[in-house]
C-alpha cells in the first residue's frame, strides 16, 4: 500500500510535471544522526530515489558557523553511507554567494529590508496567535539606504545583533511565521569551510528553499514542524523568481518510547559527561547504535515496518529491538561466556582432563556446521545456575540435582564450598554415557552454558540499557536518568573470541547478542546489542 507522500510523486511523475525524482536529506553538521535521521534518510533515498529512478543529494545545511564542525561532517557522511545511502554531496555555503544576490533582488523589490531591531523587540512587536504584529519604524526605509546597509553588514563594518535584514510580507498574517521573518544576520566567526570571507549568514527559513531550487529539489521532504513554515519557503521562491520550484511535504518525526530524539539535548549528555561520547552505545544516534551491534539492514527493516504517516505517535521501543533481534538470530554466531562465573571441579576426572566437545555455530543455519569446545576438570558456570534453597520449577544445579551442561555430559552436584554464607565453589560428578549426541540413560530437565577454566578467556561485558527510566513522560529529561543504563560484568569467554574482530556479532547462549566493542581494541570488550527475550507484540 502507497503512502501519500509516493501518492503525490506518482501523480507529478503521470502528468509530466517532473521528468525525474531529486530528494534531498539536509543535516546540519552540529552533531551526529540519530534514529529520527535514520527514518529520514530511508525515505529520502530507498523511499523515493531509488523507489522512482532518481537521485538523493547529501546536503550540509552549515549556515551556522558558530554551532558547526568538520567532525561532524565527517562522521554523517559516514553514517549515510553506512545506511547505504549513495550519491552526490553538497554544502549550503557553497551556495552563499547567490543566496545573497536573491537578499539583494528582494531588498531591490521591495521585499526586504535592513532593522536594528533586538532579539526582545522582535519577540515583543512579533504579537501572538489572536493579536497581530507592529511594524518597526524601518519597515519603510528607503530601498537604497537598505541596499547600501545590507552592503555594509557584508563588508564587516556591522557588529553582531546590530543589524538584521527581514523579509517584508505581512505583520497581520495569521501566521507568524510570515510577519516580517529575519532572513540574514551578522555573525563575525570563522566557517568551517569558507574561512572569513563571509560575515553574514541566512537564517534556514531562508537558506533552505533556495538550496532545494539550486540544487532542482523536486520533492523537498520535511517533518511535522516544518508545515507552519511552508508558505514561507513558497513565498521565498515566488519572490526570488525560480522557475519550477520545490514543493515541500511534511510527514510525521520519529519518536520511540524511553529514547531522547532532541539534538540539543544528545548534545547535553556528552557535554556534561553523562555519556562516552555521540557514540555511546546506549545513545540513539546512529554511530551509537552501530557501535553497540544494530545493523544497518535491521535498521532499514526498522524503518520500513513503522511507515510514513502525516501524524505523529509515538513507536513502541521493542519495535526496533525486534528487527535487530530478528536478523542476528539466523546470523549470528552461538557462544558460550560466563557474565558472573563460579567454578565448577569435576571430581570423578583426573587434573590432566580434557575432552572436546561439539557444538553447533548456529542451530537456524545449518550451513554454519559446529566448532570443538574443551570440556576440563574445572569450568565456570552461572553463580545464577547454582542455588541452595531452589524456588520452584527450578531446573538447574542443586546439591544432588542433575543439569546438562551444553554440548557435553549431564553432572550431577556433590558438594560446595561457602565463604560467609556465599557459594563461591561447587563440586560435580560427571554421569557416564551422558554425552549429548547419545542415548543418555538419565534425563535432565535443565540445560547451561559454561566456560573451560583452562582455555577461556577474560572478557568485559557490557550490558546497556536505556537511558530514561520508564514512565514520568512529563518530568524533564535530567529527573528520568536510568541510573542502570550500564552495568559493566567481568566476564569469562570462549577462547574463539579472542579472535573476534570489531563489530563482530555473537550470540552469546541465554544471554543475549553481543559484538565486539568498536574502540576498545586492546581489550576484549563486547557489548550487548539486544537481549534474547523479545518484549515486543505487534498490534494487530
Amino acid at each position: 500500500m502507497s503512502n501519500f507522500i509516493e501518492d503525490i510523486i506518482e501523480s507529478d511523475l503521470k502528468s509530466g510535471k517532473h521528468k525525474s525524482i531529486v530528494t534531498r536529506f539536509p543535516p546540519e553538521p552540529n552533531g551526529c544522526l540519530h534514529i529520527g535521521h535514520a527514518k529520514a534518510i530511508c525515505l529520502d533515498y530507498y523511499g523515493t530515489a531509488v523507489k522512482y529512478g532518481g537521485k538523493c543529494n547529501l546536503r550540509f545545511d552549515d549556515t551556522n558557523p558558530v554551532k558547526e564542525d568538520e567532525e561532524f561532517v565527517e562522521s554523517i557522511i559516514d553514517t549515510v553511507k553506512w545506511l547505504g545511502w549513495n550519491g552526490d554531496i553538497y554544502y549550503a555555503s557553497d551556495y552563499f554567494g547567490k543566496m545573497y544576490e536573491c537578499a539583494v533582488k528582494l531588498i531591490k523589490k521591495g521585499k526586504a529590508y535592513v532593522d536594528d531591531v533586538t532579539p526582545e523587540q522582535m519577540k515583543e512587536l512579533r504579537g501572538t496567535l489572536t493579536e497581530p504584529g507592529k511594524e518597526t519604524a524601518n519597515r519603510n526605509r528607503p530601498i537604497e539606504e537598505s541596499l547600501k546597509l545590507f552592503e555594509d553588514m557584508r563588508a564587516g563594518k556591522i557588529e553582531d545583533g546590530a543589524l538584521v535584514l527581514r523579509a517584508k510580507i505581512d505583520m497581520a498574517s495569521p501566521n507568524i511565521n510570515m510577519r516580517d521573518p529575519i532572513i540574514y544576520r551578522v555573525v563575525h566567526a570563522r566557517h568551517h569551510r569558507q574561512g572569513d570571507k563571509w560575515c553574514v549568514y541566512p537564517m534556514y527559513d531562508f537558506a533552505h528553499p533556495l538550496e532545494d531550487a539550486i540544487e532542482g529539489i523536486t520533492h523537498s521532504l520535511c517533518t511535522l514542524e516544518f508545515e507552519d513554515h511552508r508558505p514561507l519557503y513558497d513565498w521565498v521562491l515566488k519572490e526570488c523568481e525560480f522557475e519550477n520550484p520545490p514543493r515541500q511535504i511534511e510527514f510525521a518525526r520519529l519518536n520511540i518510547e524511553r529514547t531522547i530524539m532532541s539534538k540539543r539535548y544528545l548534545k547535553k549528555l556528552v557535554d556534561d559527561g553523562i555519556v562516552d561520547g555521540w557514540d555511546d552505545p546506549r545513545m540513539p544516534t546512529l554511530p551509537g547504535l552501530r557501535r553497540r551491534g544494530y545493523t544497518p539492514s535491521a535498521v532499514r527493516e526498522f524503518c520500513e515496518r513503522i511507515g510514513i504517516a502525516k501524524a505523529n505517535s509515538t513507536v513502541e521501543a521493542g519495535q526496533l529491538e525486534s528487527c535487530v533481534r530478528e536478523e542476528l538470530n539466523l546470523t549470528a554466531k552461538r557462544v558460550m561466556a560466563v557474565l558472573d562465573p563460579l567454578e565448577l571441579e569435576i571430581v570423578n576426572r583426573n587434573e590432566d582432563f580434557a575432552e572436546p566437545c561439539l557444538v553447533e555455530n548456529n542451530p537456524s543455519d545449518e550451513k554454519a556446521g559446529t566448532r570443538t569446545v574443551t570440556l576440563g576438570k574445572r569450568i565456570y558456570i552461572e553463580k545464577s545456575d547454582f542455588a541452595l534453597d531452589p524456588p520452584p520449577k527450578y531446573h538447574r544445579l542443586t546439591l544432588g540435582g542433575v543439569v546438562r551442561l551444553k554440548g557435553a555430559y549431564i553432572v550431577r552436584c556433590t558438594d560446595c564450598e561457602k565463604v560467609g554464607g556465599e557459594v563461591t565453589k561447587v563440586y560435580a560428578e560427571i554421569i557416564e554415557d551422558t554425552k549429548s549426541g547419545g542415548n543418555s540413560p538419565v534425563k535432565a530437565k535443565g540445560v547451561i552454558h559454561w566456560v573451560n577454566k583452562a582455555d577461556c578467556v577474560d572478557i568485559e561485558a557490557r550490558l546497556y540499557d536505556y537511558l530514561l527510566k520508564e514512565g514520568d513522560e512529563d518530568k524533564d529529561f535530567s529527573e528520568r536518568m536510568n541510573p542502570s543504563s550500564l552495568v559493566i560484568k567481568q566476564a569469562k569467554g570462549e577462547s574463539c573470541l579472542k579472535d573476534a574482530k570489531p563489530l563482530e556479532a555473537f550470540q552469546f547462549m541465554r544471554q543475549g547478542y553481543f559484538c565486539r566493542d568498536l574502540k576498545n581494541t586492546e581489550r576484549l570488550v563486547f557489548n550487548r546489542t539486544v537481549e534474547l527475550k523479545d518484549s515486543f507484540k505487534p498490534k494487530k
